[in-house]
């Protein structure tokens, strides 16, 4: 049966979640986690909570999954080392850096692959898996065909989400909060731009907002599918909308009904959808909050308060009671796992009536308060002799307080400090490398000497000569997203490009890495790998990576302290990807009819933004104008990469002009994250 894991963003969650029947819960402490502006736990309460959650023998997986920078690592692993003193079953992790401390330091706790890694397709769940990674959350875009066909591919866990807010961009592929304001979705912090109003051509409002999920109704057929865990969302949010979520999915996951209806009051926006399990993804999947839903909220509160107002007793022990004359009573407590026993008082002569099984059953199955019910009651009782009920009740308590004290002691995981590795770092160059990105062969002008140019695959397809005409300096752009359904086509024609003499492919997904290794193709890193540290640089080498574009939120600090084994690069022109879609918010009633794949999405402001979709695969929102660094001072790096996207053939000449000469760009444009950064 799979576990049901529910959300807990502070001690009050946790105990809504504990009491309304969750198998194991997530959770944040002080250190880097995915949701920064929750409660979360301090080092004393982590550790509480882990005992009150094993005592109910329920899991612990504690987020750690966020990007980090250098200058954090020790928080981290300092971090880190309080979850391993902690006993906590599991840690969830982003960036490879932190899947390194992990398996360095603390071994023997298991990882769990964050849904911000991007996991859609099998080529990343292999690639994990060879990691060492013991789950791994598939990305919530996927449908119900394309998560089975992921779980019989690896032989680690699959954990999907089952209910709450959807994010409109594919997880970890998002930087419109961090562009905005700084506050980046990859470090937990992300202001959820995409919930105000954009418009897009059929005059659709909040065109970037999608209705949360439920997919309770399809858990059997998820279950059959191969996932082993039903994640809810919803570390924001209040107890109550945590008792109600994990008392209907406790629900549909033993075929019992469930009140929907009370599950849409508590949150939602204009209802749910289950538009990615199904495939259906049309404009039914979108919705925001109205007002109808913020004034259902109050009215359900009471009555879900009692869904966790009392302690659930979730735990069946047997029992066992002697009581002989001159001897103290004892009661032994047992839930096959751990036995204790307590020893009461001396019983006395009885003067009306003996003590007997029935009556010692009903005063020492009174377990009310506690995690525990009897199953089994077995007594050796001598003749003629009685106890005060107060003395059944002490020895009772006692028994539950020992069984409750074994089941929540802290066993805590081995951890081994490290101390930071030399490393054998490359000369820089005395010129990068200009390393050209092109949308089509029309957009391609008369490149400068050395320069490298990367093409997506299906143009470099369609058009062999291409491979002629630039030879070894001819790239091949992966596509961003791969879904399932296209994965073996991809690969095909990758295999093919190979075979007419593509020797390089770029990458901005780890499941593109694991492509590359299997056809025999280098890879480089494109900034969608979010390479944000030195040790995440180095892991991505050591799986192949023989060059790295790093993430677009560094800082300009961030870069100049970066260690690099491998070629590292900036990208230094270009429309920012805001997201990555699979809901195209261009969609009308229609769907895609009429479209051109080229469109503008309009924020609140009347500011236009382009969405590109990319053979009706997935679409993406780029910034309204482009990133340009060509007259910032800028840190040495093997090479630099201008990405262009609906740019003409002449605006490609001149931006490529405008950096080479490093002067003020004759458009307008960004600089970015480059002397921002992330909060």
């Amino acid at each position: 049966m799979p576990e049901i894991l529910a959300p807990a963003g502070g001690p009050e969650q946790l105990q809504a979640a504990v009491r309304s029947g969750a198998d194991a819960v997530y959770l944040g402490t002080s250190t880097l986690n995915a949701r920064r502006n929750a409660k979360n736990f301090n080092d004393e309460e982590l550790i509480e909570a882990v005992r009150y959650c094993h005592a109910y023998g329920v899991k612990v997986y504690v987020t750690l999954n966020t990007l980090v920078a250098d200058t954090e690592l020790q928080e981290v692993q300092n971090g880190l080392q309080t979850i391993a003193n902690s006993g906590a079953d599991a840690v969830i992790v982003q960036d490879l850096a932190v899947v390194d401390l992990v398996k360095k330091c603390c071994p023997t706790l298991a990882l769990h692959a964050s849904t911000q890694m991007s996991i859609h397709n099998v080529s990343g769940a292999k690639q994990l898996e060879e990691m060492g990674f013991d789950r791994i959350v598939t990305a919530r875009e996927l449908t119900l065909k394309e998560i089975e066909e992921i779980a019989k591919s690896v032989s680690c866990e699959i954990e999907a989400f089952v209910h709450g807010a959807h994010c409109m961009s594919v997880s970890g592929m998002c930087y419109y909060s961090a562009l905005l304001g700084s506050r980046s979705g990859n470090r937990g912090l992300c202001a959820q731009p995409c919930r105000l109003d954009f418009t897009n051509p059929h005059s659709r409002h909040f065109a970037l907002s999608l209705k949360d999920m439920s997919l309770l109704v399809h858990l059997r057929d998820m279950e059959k599918a191969g996932v082993a865990s039903f994640k809810i969302e919803g570390r924001m949010k209040r107890p109550e909308y945590v008792a109600a979520a994990v008392s209907a999915c406790k629900a549909a996951v033993n075929g019992e009904s469930y009140d929907l209806e009370t599950l849409k009051n508590v949150f939602s926006r204009s209802g749910f959808t289950d538009g990615y399990l199904t495939g259906k993804r049309d404009v039914t999947m979108f919705g925001y909050r109205t007002k109808e839903d913020v004034t259902a909220m109050p009215t359900v509160f009471g009555q879900l308060a009692n869904l966790y107002r009392a302690e659930r007793q979730a735990v069946p022990v047997t029992a066992v009671f002697t009581m002989q004359n001159g001897l103290p009573c004892q009661l032994t407590f047992s839930d096959d796992t751990h036995t204790v026993t307590a020893t009461g008082e001396i019983p006395q002569t009885a003067i009306n009536r003996a003590l007997d099984k029935e009556n010692a059953l009903r005063s020492l199955s009174k377990l009310g308060g506690t995690p525990f019910y009897m199953t089994e009651f077995d007594c050796t009782l001598d003749d003629g002799l009685m106890l005060p009920a107060s003395a059944l009740n002490a020895v009772r308590r006692d028994a539950a307080q020992q069984l409750y004290d074994k089941r929540a002691e802290i066993v805590p995981h081995a951890f081994t400090p490290q101390v930071k590795e030399e490393k054998d770092i490359l000369p820089k160059p005395a010129k990068a490398t200009l390393r050209l990105h092109f949308a089509n062969e029309e957009q391609i002008f008369h490149i400068p000497d050395g320069a490298q140019i990367v093409l997506p695959m299906d143009v470099i397809d369609r058009n062999p000569g291409l491979i002629d005409r630039f030879g070894e300096n001819l790239f091949v752009q992966i596509p961003a997203l791969v879904w399932p359904e296209d994965e073996e086509k991809t690969l095909a024609t990758l295999s093919r490009l190979a075979q007419n003499g593509i020797a390089d492919a770029v990458c901005d997904n780890i499941g593109a890495v694991c492509m590359c290794a299997e056809l025999g193709l280098t890879a480089h890193g494109g900034a969608g790998l979010n390479i944000f540290n030195s040790e995440s640089l180095a892991q991505y080498a050591k799986i192949g990576l023989a060059s790295a574009c790093l993430s677009f939120e560094c800082h300009d600090n961030q870069m100049y302290d970066m260690e690099n084994e491998i070629p590292v690069g900036l990208l230094v022109y270009g429309r920012l990807p805001l997201m990555r879609l699979r809901a195209c918010p261009m969609k009308g009633a229609n769907g895609c009819g009429g479209c051109d794949g080229k469109q503008v999405l309009t924020d609140r402001k009347g500011i236009e933004f382009p969405v590109l979709c990319a053979q009706k695969k997935f679409s993406t929102l780029y910034n309204s104008v482009p990133l340009y660094l060509g007259d910032q001072m800028l840190p040495q790096t093997d090479f630099v990469s201008l990405v262009f996207t609906t740019e003409t053939k002449e605006e490609c000449r001149i931006a490529t002009k405008s950096f080479m000469n490093e002067e003020y760009p004759p458009f307008k444009r960004t600089t970015g994250l480059y002397k921002r950064g992330v909060q």
